[in-house]
């Protein structure tokens, strides 16, 4: 296993794919480099190197290619090249233990820093686009072919000279970085063949018309900047969503203090309306929260003191104090834009294969553009000046960059849209194989279920139904066990008064017995409970109908009296049923793969109308998608547990579900922050959505530059057309990507 060192800058300045080409042809050069990815969508580059490289020079070597650099960390991390591993957020245990004690604990992460290598700060989409450098060089060259035009309207004579420097305001800085690039490796660039075409043009004196190719040309670079910035500031403004002030409680005191340096740790208040400054834990209060911010969750989540609270979401009717849990480089929200610009990064099958077909299609495009030029004035004495014109119309009309931008501004629109729903995707390449998915493993706790069991009947053999609840709760009082809290959760419901219990005992993988209103009482498994008392056949007829329903039964006894029993299922999820339609509508195979009884399996897979493989160990599980995939299925495992691990691994697609933890975000394949099942089909609908726009951009890019080269061979169309072609199918193509991000809401 080798060990390498990684670092990311911010790149301000890139318009489209071609410059990213530029940049990572360029840096992959230098000395001690071992990989580079560039997202133009993302605005980064992720350079990973050994220890010797110089850092500086990397950043120096992408400025002299005409881009502003900032170091995102200013200590570079460790990358180990290590199996890829897919892992998920918790594991279930549903033996009935009780632990009377509380405990939370979140996150502890490193705050980077940020570094700017030269300071630069007038990057296209760090201010209005008058105020970049490519705004001001695209005004001041359209100036410059105004006042060409009134100079030649005044002067005659000269009019060739005045738009001949009127051309050379716009061309100089283009020359510069094609230049540089072309030093840097890339002779091929859009910038090389814009200087030929444009000088080509001088030569022949079609000066007026290299001014205004130029000028359209700076224009159409512009505009490309400011569509690709779409995408780029769709996931940016989640990050807008945190508050940059929080209310610290100190010393007893409340201070407002920038959010930025909450300390993991401290407590914070959130007012009602407020928006919660960071991830944490309730210490106290009750409110609903709304995260459709962050998980898309359109309905107001109710929560009270334990339950975690994301930043960037919006508290309800009530104060609430808070303990922080992540710093704010770690929240939730700065996890998911950071997780969506490393997935902007990583490439899709579709865009390397247009990345190495564009890398023989641009050298192509000048020798077919220097055939034409010669060919015809050599092999039958046509007119010098009227191909070499055509020549260089061709030259402009083969620029590659709507072709190679077609894939990445469609994925990356589509992550975008996906991470402001609550849809996680770990690159292209994830998000194209969502929708090739022929088949689907399930985890049932926790992914199909709630993973929180509620309390479906209440049996009252010799007390009545409020007493047994009553009891129940009392003894359950403290306890962090899932069967205790759906008691108290029900207890809570229905207003019941809890008396006090005094001398509570776990009695491990039995129950749990205490001391209330003077009596002994005892809770626990029926096993457990037939020890103590004998139990009526009637009884032990209902309790097995229960546990053959998949209910877990716990039996309640006052002193040596069969006092009553409680019922507990971890139900279905809300939209399990609506979701798992869905995927079978879409000709998805669904299986559910559990470790649970069989029992309780089969209850669940009944009421969902689903294959079940129950009782499996992790290496089962592992097995059947491994026995899937050699069926010839597509298959994608989704899990919420540690016992999915091998499984998610082994699957071609690994989705983690539920609750934005740092395991699921960070080691699965995509994520569904939301837990909702629907979301899996919603998942696969963007996949095949995204493909369809590829395919069109495709399409448009091809289809714009078969017909201009046409038109342009017989004469119809020249080198304004030509350069309106190469810019306007690459806006085109990005505004049609652009699209993806209107994501229908779920």
């Amino acid at each position: 296993m080798s060990t390498s060192l990684q670092t990311r800058f911010r790149v301000e300045g890139m318009d489209c794919a071609s410059c990213a080409s530029k940049i990572d042809t360029a840096v992959r050069r230098m000395p001690g480099v071992e990989d580079v990815s560039v997202s133009v969508t993302a605005g980064t580059m992720t350079v990973s190197h050994d220890e010797n490289s110089d850092i500086a020079a990397i950043g120096k070597k992408v400025t002299g290619l005409g881009y502003d650099v900032a170091q995102l960390s200013a200590d570079v991390s460790p990358k180990q090249d290590a199996p890829h591993q897919h892992g998920s957020c918790c594991a279930h245990d549903h033996g009935h233990h009780h632990d009377h004690s509380h405990s939370s604990n979140g996150p502890v992460g490193a705050a980077p820093v940020v570094e700017g290598l030269h300071g630069h700060d007038h990057a296209p989409n760090s201010g209005p686009w008058w105020k970049s450098k490519k705004g001001r060089t695209t005004i001041l060259a359209g100036a410059a072919v105004v006042v060409a035009y009134g100079v030649g309207h005044l002067f005659p004579a000269i009019q060739i000279y005045a738009f001949a420097i009127a051309m050379l305001v716009g061309l100089l800085p283009i020359a510069r970085r094609a230049i540089m690039a072309a030093l840097a490796g890339t002779p091929f660039s859009i910038e090389m063949l814009m200087t030929i075409a444009a000088l080509g043009a001088l030569v022949i004196n079609a000066t007026e018309e290299a001014a205004a190719v130029v000028f359209l040309f700076l224009v159409g670079e512009l505009l490309e900047g400011v569509a690709a910035g779409k995408a780029r500031d769709s996931i940016k403004s989640l990050a807008a969503l945190v508050p940059k002030t929080a209310l610290l409680e100190d010393a007893g005191k409340t201070r407002e203090v920038p959010a930025e340096t909450l300390n993991v740790g401290a407590v914070i208040l959130v007012r009602p309306g407020d928006r919660i400054s960071a991830d944490g834990v309730i210490v106290s209060g009750d409110s609903s929260i709304d995260e459709a911010p962050v998980t898309g969750e359109s309905v107001p989540v109710n929560k009270g003191v334990d339950d975690t609270v994301f930043a960037g979401t919006v508290n309800g009717n009530a104060a609430l104090r808070v303990r922080v849990t992540a710093a704010a480089q770690d929240n939730t929200i700065a996890r998911v834009v950071r997780l969506v610009e490393e997935a902007q990064e990583k490439k899709a099958p579709t865009e390397r294969f247009i990345d190495r077909f564009s890398k023989y299609y641009t050298p192509a495009v000048v020798l077919v553009a220097a055939l034409v030029a010669v060919a015809p004035p050599i092999v039958m004495g046509a007119d010098w000046n009227e191909w070499i014109y055509k020549g260089l119309a061709i030259l402009l009309i083969g620029c590659p960059c709507a072709l190679v931008i077609s894939t990445p501004a469609a994925i990356a629109a589509s992550l975008s849209a996906g991470a402001r729903r609550g849809l996680l995707m770990k690159g292209g390449a994830v998000l194209e194989g969502l929708g090739k998915l022929t088949a689907i493993a399930l985890d049932k706790t926790g992914t199909l279920t709630e993973g929180k069991p509620k309390v479906t009947d209440i049996l009252p053999f010799d007390l009545a139904e409020t007493d047994v609840l009553r009891l129940a709760a009392a003894l359950e009082t403290g306890s962090s066990h899932p069967l205790a809290l759906s008691i108290l959760a029900m207890a809570e419901d229905e207003g019941v008064i809890i008396p006090a219990a005094h001398d509570a005992k776990a009695l491990g993988g039995k129950g749990v017995t205490a001391t209330v209103e003077g009596q002994e009482i005892f809770l626990g498994s029926p096993r457990a409970a037939a020890e103590r008392v004998a139990i009526p056949t009637q009884h032990l007829v209902t309790i097995t109908a229960l546990n053959d329903a998949g209910k877990t039964v716990s039996v309640l006894l006052v002193g040596e009296k069969l006092a009553g029993a409680i019922a507990m299922r971890d139900e279905p999820r809300a939209d399990a049923m609506s979701g798992l339609s869905s995927l079978k509508q879409r000709g998805v195979k669904i299986v559910m793969l559990t470790g649970d009884n069989k029992r309780t399996a089969e209850a669940i897979g009944q009421t969902l109308g689903i294959e079940v493989r129950a009782e499996l160990m992790p290496q089962d599980k592992q097995r059947i998608v491994g026995e899937l995939k050699a069926q010839g299925f597509v298959v994608g495992k989704v899990g919420d547990g540690i016992n999915d691990a091998p499984a998610l691994a082994a699957a071609d697609i690994g989705i983690a579900m539920g609750g934005g933890t740092d395991v699921a975000l960070e080691t699965a394949d995509a994520a569904i922050l939301h837990g909702r099942v629907a979301d899996i089909a919603r998942m696969i609908d963007l996949s095949k959505r995204t493909m369809r726009n590829i395919h069109q951009n495709i399409a448009m890019s091809l289809g714009l530059k078969l017909v201009f080269l046409v038109t342009t061979i017989i004469g119809v169309t020249g080198l304004w057309p030509a350069i309106l072609a190469d810019t306007g199918a690459t806006v085109l193509v990005t505004m049609n990507a652009l699209r993806l991000l209107r994501l229908k809401s779920a």
